[in-house]
């Protein structure tokens, strides 16, 4: 039988795939045959006439697995099946999950199992992380990303709730400047409450960021000038609204960051542009005038036209910068090296008792 880890999170969006690969691809290194499971798929995939989840095709792919979607995400969260489930017509999936997982862990010494959302989600259809940890008897480790602040008081709960299941706690995401209280304050916080912190993965601004190129993309956008830079990297935005010299203000503190201005604003567009943005989207499908054309093929710096107005632009941005999903073979390396290089294997192993 093979030892099985749940990978859940506080919330969405915390890093579960980066984590999931990275520890598939560390403890394939060292020789285990691992196994992957998303119990409940949240975003419906058809490949090859297969039903699954778009995230688990993903993983499966890096990690060469190539199982059944339909073992692999036996529950598929489609808006049918939250009409059933919310209506109680849907009956308990459970047994479905518990035979796919019988399957998978039949030729694996471990098995992977990944969350959807928080710990808490789809209790609505009683499949949350809590009760699939419970049924299918495994460990769990939660991670917590660094949003505001970190979630310590819902660690300690979930370690009350799941008691000796709970093997620990992963804290992703932290800048330099937090690194110091989390390891002064809250690592031996968590510790006094049983919650072992398996590792602390400093912020990466790789791993948020996203090409120009692909920016003009999902914006709905195209690329006017310096189309040969379109591989430069956005990590942040500001939006570009105020007076010039407010801008001025925000600008200097955040670079590295996409501007996103009116295409009627040429004030604001030059000190971006002056300043070294890595690209200028201006909205409201206005192009710029020829000074700021040339400035922005001097300067090598991309510019991006699209239709929406400025606060559409800006809710999309956050969006994409928010759930920008780990695609690019520079950041699965990248987070795979992240999650070899801070997390104790030696722990993990012992909880699992692989040897």
């Amino acid at each position: 039988m093979a030892a099985g880890i749940y990978i859940g999170s506080t919330e969405g969006y915390s890093g579960k795939n980066m984590i999931v690969m990275g520890m598939g691809l560390r403890l394939q290194k060292e020789g285990f045959n691992v196994g992957y499971m998303k119990p409940v798929g949240a975003m419906p995939q058809e490949i090859n006439g297969k039903m699954g989840d778009e995230d688990a095709f993903f993983v499966q792919d890096v990690l060469g697995l190539k199982e059944d979607p339909a073992l692999v995400s036996p529950v598929v969260v489609t808006q049918d099946f939250k009409v059933r489930a919310f209506s109680g017509q849907e009956p308990d999936r459970m047994a479905n999950i518990k035979a796919a997982y019988d399957t998978l862990q039949a030729q694996r010494d471990v098995m992977l199992v990944a969350g959807s959302g928080s710990m808490y989600s789809g209790r609505y259809s009683r499949l949350d992380g809590v009760r699939v940890v419970r049924d299918l008897g495994l460990k769990c480790i939660v991670i917590d990303r660094l949003r505001k602040e970190l979630n310590y008081d819902y660690l300690v709960v979930l370690r009350d709730t799941l008691g000796d299941a709970m093997a620990g706690c992963i804290l992703n995401d932290i800048p330099p400047n937090y690194m110091n209280e989390v390891e002064t304050l809250l690592k031996p916080f968590l510790e006094n409450n049983g919650v072992k912190v398996v590792g602390v993965i400093p912020k990466d601004p790789l791993m948020g960021a996203i090409k120009v190129g692909e920016l003009a993309e999902r914006l709905g956008g195209k690329i006017i000038s310096a189309h040969n830079k379109a591989d430069k990297v956005v990590e942040n935005f500001l939006i570009g609204t105020m007076q010039v010299e407010n801008f001025m203000t925000h600008f200097r503190k955040n670079k590295n960051s996409a501007v996103i201005v009116g295409g009627d604003r040429s004030d604001v567009q030059l000190v971006a542009l002056e300043g070294a943005c890595p690209c200028l989207v201006l909205t409201g499908n206005l192009y710029p005038n020829d000074i700021i054309l040339t400035r922005s093929e001097v300067l090598s710096i991309p510019i991006i036209v699209v239709r929406d107005d400025t606060f559409t632009v800006a809710k999309k941005m956050e969006t994409i910068l928010s759930r920008h999903k780990l695609r690019a073979v520079i950041k699965i390396k990248q987070g795979a090296q992240l999650v070899s290089a801070n997390l104790d294997f030696e722990y993990i192993k012992g909880q699992l008792g692989l040897k």
